[in-house]
């Protein structure tokens, strides 16, 4: 891994924190004629780029979904040991996102009841990368905190499901599943087909051609988030173990290319250390060729002069994921303002966080830690206001509404509350 040094690496070392990935011109303009078609056409476009971009070609007239029977085929080959540790991560889930629900709240006043209404949206759609990837650990992610806010039609599209993610599925409570990817799926579940529902938000991570899509289609359906490669930045002094924080490091390198690894440290002995732990662990990795890219191109290790600085850092990279390997870690979680989920201390692994710890794992990316927020059930409902008035309050209320209508040259506004009060 590339070492920095502050100050003297300055230049670099904000040229590595700048995250500007953008989805290129071509992306953008395939993603958005696949969606304009599958607008046009509804399944008879679906199937025709599914069968072009994949090389799978569906029968639009049977339709996409994967009926019950060979859903719960698929889901009973899991082993009984990974549908166990899955209801598990379900379990502590769904645990830890109850405390979210948003019960609203009233006001009242003299001849006057208003309110606040919040209220599950009706129908989401989560995308779930498929093919050679097996992600059943986001299928509960999404759908678990959409079934707690009481969304009625939870629908999954995937373009290749596994046992694991029909098993996860099934455990989280998805009602439909549908074998279909990329633009094409985003755009089924933006604006609905003969055989694919439309939903309200669309959630859930993909690839590049997703992300466009589902840039495309928000105003028609809401979104989650672009969603950018992933990142992890850990803040470690000499009391960290060099072995644990390279693992650490690679178990965010090996999700991706374009993942960002970044250790920062006032220690330069451990920075040297960390180094060498990560080049002796890259060989043994499934995923080698991936994680020495993202390590190659995307990693690097800052030394800075102390803790502050390094926590400093932290808040301008506004990490998806930030790792705390310090002496009483925990004293120091206050310090941080800008991170999608901290992980506190040397036992605290980030897989904990991916799979059974119970805090979601969809996480703000590419420095929007800054002003968003992890998934959660708050994402799966809307907010209504309720008012309503008596006679007696609005021609108690009327003169001021009727002077500020007026300053701002709205005859018509003003006019409909005169004709109720004869004001």
């Amino acid at each position: 891994m590339r070492i920095f040094t502050l100050p003297g690496d300055q230049g670099p070392v904000q040229a590595l924190f700048l995250r500007n990935e953008v989805i290129s011109a071509p992306i953008e303009a395939a993603a958005r004629a696949i969606v304009e078609d599958v607008r046009a056409r509804g399944d008879a476009a679906v199937a025709e780029h599914t069968a072009r971009l994949e090389g799978r070609h569906p029968d639009p007239e049977r339709g996409f979904e994967i009926p019950r029977a060979r859903w719960d085929a698929e889901a009973d080959r899991v082993a009984p040991a990974v549908r166990a540790a899955l209801d598990r991560a379900a379990a502590r889930v769904a645990a830890f996102h109850e405390p979210q629900r948003e019960g609203g709240y009233h006001m009242h006043e003299e001849g006057i009841r208003l309110a606040l209404r919040v209220d599950p949206l009706a129908a989401v759609g989560l995308y779930v990368p498929g093919g050679t990837a097996r992600y059943p650990s986001s299928v509960i992610m999404t759908a678990v905190p959409a079934r707690v806010a009481g969304v009625r039609d939870i629908i999954m599209v995937t373009p290749g499901a596994s046992p694991e993610t029909l098993a996860a599925a099934r455990l989280a409570g998805v009602d439909r599943v549908f074998e279909i990817g990329g633009a094409q799926a985003v755009a089924a579940l933006a604006y609905g087909t003969a055989t694919v529902p439309r939903v309200d938000k669309i959630v859930g991570p993909g690839n590049a051609y997703v992300a466009a899509a589902k840039r495309i289609v928000f105003g028609d359906v809401d979104i989650d988030a672009i969603a950018g490669p992933t990142e992890v930045l850990i803040v470690a002094d000499d009391s960290a173990d060099p072995a644990v924080v390279a693992a650490d490091l690679l178990a965010q390198g090996e999700h991706d290319v374009l993942a960002a690894p970044i250790l920062v440290t006032p220690s330069a002995a451990l920075a040297r250390a960390v180094a060498a732990a990560v080049a002796e662990q890259l060989p043994s990795l499934e995923r080698r060729a991936i994680a020495e890219r993202a390590v190659a191109d995307r990693g690097a290790i800052v030394v800075v002069r102390d803790l502050a600085e390094a926590f400093r850092l932290a808040d301008v990279f506004a990490p998806e994921h930030l790792g705390l390997h310090l002496r009483d870690a925990a004293a120091h979680v206050d310090r941080i303002r800008n991170a999608g989920a901290i992980f506190v201390g040397h036992h605290t692994p980030e897989a904990a966080g991916d799979y059974l710890a119970g805090p979601n794992h969809v996480l703000p990316t590419g420095g929007s830690a800054r002003f968003a927020s992890p998934l959660g059930v708050y994402d799966f409902v809307k907010r209504i206001s309720v008012l309503e008035y008596s006679a007696e309050a609005l021609a108690a209320q009327a003169d001021d509404i009727i002077r500020l209508a007026e300053a701002e040259g709205l005859t018509a506004h003003a006019r409909s509350v005169a004709i109720r009060t004869k004001a």
